[in-house]
């Protein structure tokens, strides 16, 4: 069974070591916890805060952390589809729960259940589902990606149920998440894409560039459409920007002759107008290619993903994505019916990981894994970061960024 986001309790935390904060990593730190909250993260030499004084901390929790080791705030993930063997978009509960308890014990204390493209009725039964385990605390959202896509570049997406923009579906599927639908991943190419753009805004759903064959001035249009109705809406449920799932995936390559969507997303996220996700698992993209984006738009404007199916955290073999057959070899996902890569097999500590050996700097690296995946959420006074007044999701990592231990809202994860 899946750990549900534990009530809060009154026990007491004292980590000493080195924190990553929003300002950098302090050594000789001090990360002080009472029940789900943080109520310190900073220098050891200057905390002083009531209820903390000699024995109102029980001894075996107060934790000094060996040289090399580190203090990370609990990692965020905007796409996934789920892991261990758990199967977001099969709809299926205790699928969705086997996954959502690996993710939080290998660090991605927040997530979004992301599902796939798929008969209305299945994505409905999901949808229900997942509304239920966000009321529980365990997922912080739905992502749909789709079913408004592209045929052309559909990638591991099921083209039977690939739809063009349709109003009424979505606001049935809007109905039926009771609040929970958090992004769409849509392609701006198709006739309604405006109107379906109106509509998710007008709910405080973040629209998503993405599995799309559209041309740069399409997407230009489409993400700062997005923006402005962002802005306009009221919703505090956003950082008030679109997204663009898996940038360079499920898209035209960027041509000197045919930008095609690959440039406006890079322009429009450099001016901070938009957040691009990066699968960085050496699979989806070449490591060179995640620097480079990095270096060009900011880690302030990436978002760091896994894009994770079932096979995440097992050995190759035979998996399914939602209803298709995926073949996991070498650590690479791919759909049996076209060899197009089917999802990722990482965790976003090894996406985390990778971008950093990448040549990103480790700040910017878990930025875009933390603070702007909680800012997309709408969930900046709650994850994200060690800040005082926050929950209390921690990451013990050593100096290789290997797991240590997972605290999630002020409980231990086995």
């Amino acid at each position: 069974m899946t750990d549900p986001s534990p009530a809060p309790v009154s026990t007491k935390f004292l980590l000493h070591g080195a924190i990553a904060t929003d300002h950098g990593v302090v050594e000789g730190g001090l990360l002080a916890i009472d029940g789900d909250r943080i109520v310190y993260a900073g220098r050891a030499d200057h905390f002083d805060e009531p209820g903390f004084e000699q024995g109102d901390v029980d001894a075996a929790n107060i934790i000094s952390l060996p040289a090399g080791q580190r203090i990370l705030p609990g990692l965020v993930d905007i796409h996934t589809h789920g892991g261990n063997g758990g199967d977001f978009p099969s709809g299926d509960e205790a699928s969705a729960r086997t996954a959502i308890d690996f993710l939080h014990r290998a660090g991605t204390t927040t997530l979004l259940a992301s599902m796939v493209t798929a008969a209305p009725a299945d994505l409905l039964k999901g949808i229900d589902v997942f509304a239920e385990l966000a009321d529980e605390g365990l997922v912080a959202g739905i992502h749909l990606e789709g079913p408004f896509l592209s045929h052309a570049r559909c990638g591991a997406q099921n083209p039977a149920f690939l739809l063009e923009p349709d109003l009424e579906l979505t606001s049935t599927l809007i109905e039926a998440g009771r609040g929970t639908i958090t992004t769409m991943t849509y392609a701006p190419e198709l006739p309604g894409a405006a109107e379906l753009v109106d509509l998710l805004t007008a709910h405080g759903i973040t629209p998503s560039v993405g599995h799309t064959n559209c041309d740069t001035v399409t997407a230009a249009e489409s993400l700062e459409q997005a923006r402005e109705g962002l802005d306009s809406t009221g919703f505090g449920g956003t950082s008030g920007r679109p997204t663009v799932t898996h940038l360079f995936n499920g898209m035209p390559p960027m041509h000197h002759r045919s930008p095609g969507p690959v440039a406006a997303c890079l322009r429009i996220a450099s001016a901070g107008h938009a957040a691009v996700e990066l699968v960085a698992d050496n699979t989806h993209l070449d490591p060179e290619t995640v620097k480079t984006v990095f270096e060009l738009v900011g880690a302030e404007n990436i978002v760091l993903v896994t894009d994770s199916m079932a096979a995440a955290g097992l050995a190759d073999g035979q998996y399914m994505l939602g209803p298709s057959p995926v073949t996991v070899s070498n650590g690479v996902a791919t759909l049996d019916a076209t060899g197009s890569i089917a999802g990722g097999t990482a965790t976003l500590l090894d996406v985390l990981r990778r971008t950093t050996a990448a040549g990103v700097k480790f700040a910017d690296a878990l930025k875009s894994a933390t603070a702007v995946p909680a800012a997309v959420l709408g969930l900046t006074d709650e994850v994200g970061a060690l800040r005082r007044g926050l929950r209390a999701d921690v990451l013990i990592v050593d100096a290789d960024l290997a797991l240590q231990r997972v605290m999630r809202s002020g409980v231990w994860l086995s």
